[in-house]
């Protein structure tokens, strides 16, 4: 089977995936590049930006919590859905792609935490707080 006939294009701006959906599928980009979005209050970040043969949404092929984050195609993209039935009939075929998938996952764990403990080394709340020595009744 040709995967590369069977992506949808989703136009500039256009919303893939919207932050607090339900999902159960992810998206495999096979042209043009998609932008990652999470939103804080009024406030909307960039998370990433991928291109081919990056993936996304695959948190919900797992668990089924709402969607972390909006993505959203950046010029002209072709992406291809997956859902769970077919994601795990191509893994049995090349058990090699689940190999890739907890890999990538691994990665983009490994940037989050980074940024966390960027962000929490910089607040002042948490300077003051590892520079207090703990109340003199704490164990």
């Amino acid at each position: 089977m040709d995967f590369r006939t069977l992506g949808k294009t989703y136009r500039n701006g256009e919303v893939i995936i919207m932050q607090g959906e339900s999902g159960d599928c992810m998206y495999v980009i096979q042209t043009g590049e998609v932008e990652v979005l999470q939103r804080h209050g009024s406030e909307e970040v960039r998370l990433a930006v991928l291109g081919p043969g990056d993936f996304f949404g695959e948190m919900a092929l797992f668990q089924r919590e709402l969607r972390s984050a909006t993505v959203r195609a950046m010029g002209e993209a072709r992406v291809l859905t997956v859902d769970k039935r077919t994601f795990m009939s191509r893994v049995h075929e090349d058990p090699s792609l689940a190999y890739r998938l907890v890999q990538t996952m691994s990665e983009r764990l490994r940037r989050v935490n980074a940024e966390y403990v960027r962000a929490a080394s910089s607040h002042p709340f948490q300077k003051s707080a590892a520079a207090t020595p703990p109340p003199a009744d704490a164990p």
